[in-house]
């Protein structure tokens, strides 16, 4: 599994498969003590990013499953994390 800063693991990983700054979005399902989604709209250096926090992996999958619902251009491509 990947980590993020050390303590996070990610379990997947989303995204909308556009490369523009503007247009680009990512969505993590992360895992700590825990759950966590990160979501992401623009590029990494100036992209506007919104985080959750969820005592199940049910709450935060549901929380993905919407933002993965809202419309965005491109089409989500997701990646799970190997362990």
């Amino acid at each position: 599994m990947r980590t993020i800063r050390g303590v996070d693991e990610v379990v997947r990983r989303y995204w909308n498969g556009i490369w523009g700054r503007l247009a680009r979005r990512d969505v993590w399902l992360v895992r700590q003590t825990r759950w966590k989604v990160v979501a992401r709209s623009g590029d990494s250096e100036t992209g506007r990013i919104l985080r959750w926090e969820f005592d199940s992996q049910a709450e935060a999958q549901e929380m993905v499953d919407r933002l993965l619902r809202a419309h965005s251009p491109g089409s989500w491509r997701g990646h799970v994390t190997p362990e």
